[in-house]
């Protein structure tokens, strides 16, 4: 499967690595995974990580993206990681590259690179990238593994979500052959501030239905700007405090930007897929996102969500 993107590493003396804007786990782990598995394995070959700034996911080492001149991408190739469409990609010098690759796991909506290995069985890119590197029979380092088992625990919900299956255990088996402090990784996960856990609470509080039992939160530029917090924390990060709610299938989160209303989709039973496509969005069939112009919009894609519920009912 991954033959053809080994022959393009093999070709080229300069790798440049990216990966999607506002970075999550996996993002951040298949990229410091494959940068530090690559200079390993091709020790000749200059490795270069490229992107925004890591924020939550800073704590992972060698998070620190690299600053290079638009120059070093005359001759390189250029890797895409985790990512389904152009506009998601965080760095768009990768266009300057001579020849791109990509690996990524999300629902196909179009061609990005020369050459794609793209795969939706694989409960994360890291888990695609970990794949890549047994069955070509790269060497591990214990920072590789421990970066893409970490991305592969972000992604899987700590191995919980149904995109988790034999191939990831087997895979994350294989990362654990190396000396991984997996307690480590958990603690900076999951441990929460007294602080998170008050903002985690204000959210609870904000949580609304539509007829059908679609949970949503709502937050506007107002209200984003008096909590103090960055944009990840209040969108992607509290999505999930309507997940597990008895009764609900569905559930999303909103949060008015200076670019958008940032929409984050979940849920544990439907394709939400299609809607995020529809409003200029993507990701998985369970976990998808999308930014949408205004709140009119945006209750637009509610009632689209309200209504794929009540239509299974």
């Amino acid at each position: 499967m991954f033959e053809r993107i080994l022959q393009e590493i093999q070709q080229h003396d300069t790798i440049i690595l990216h990966r999607h804007s506002k970075p999550d786990g996996d993002a951040m782990g298949s990229q410091i995974g494959l940068k530090h598995l690559l200079r390993e394995n091709f020790p000749e070959k200059t490795v270069y990580a490229v992107g925004d700034e890591p924020r939550f996911f800073g704590f992972m080492e060698d998070s620190a993206m690299d600053t290079i001149e638009d120059t070093a991408y005359q001759g390189a190739l250029a890797v895409i990681l985790d990512c389904g469409a152009p506009s998601l990609i965080s760095d768009s010098r990768y266009t300057l590259a001579e020849r791109t690759v990509r690996f990524d796991h999300h629902i196909f909506c179009g061609t990005i690179a020369d050459v794609e290995v793209i795969d939706t069985s694989f409960e994360s890119c890291c888990g695609l990238v970990a794949a890549f590197a047994k069955e070509c029979g790269l060497r591990l380092t214990p920072l590789a593994a421990q970066s893409l088992y970490t991305g592969m625990v972000t992604d899987s919900g700590r191995f919980r979500y149904d995109c988790t299956t034999a191939q990831t255990f087997s895979l994350a088996a294989f990362l654990l052959e190396q000396p991984i402090d997996t307690n480590e990784i958990f603690r900076n996960l999951y441990a929460d501030d007294f602080a998170s856990k008050q903002l985690k609470a204000q959210f609870i509080l904000k949580i609304r239905f539509t007829p059908n039992r679609v949970a949503y939160i709502y937050t506007t530029r107002e209200e984003f700007a008096a909590l103090g917090v960055d944009t990840f924390t209040v969108s992607r990060g509290m999505v999930n405090t309507m997940a597990d709610i008895r009764g609900t299938d569905i559930w999303v989160n909103f949060t008015e930007t200076e670019t958008g209303v940032l929409c984050e989709l979940r849920s544990s039973r439907y394709n939400i897929n299609p809607i995020a496509v529809k409003y200029g969005g993507g990701g998985h069939a369970k976990a998808s996102g999308a930014t949408v112009p205004d709140r009119d919009t945006a209750m637009a894609m509610l009632a689209d969500l309200d209504n794929l519920t009540g239509e299974a009912q």
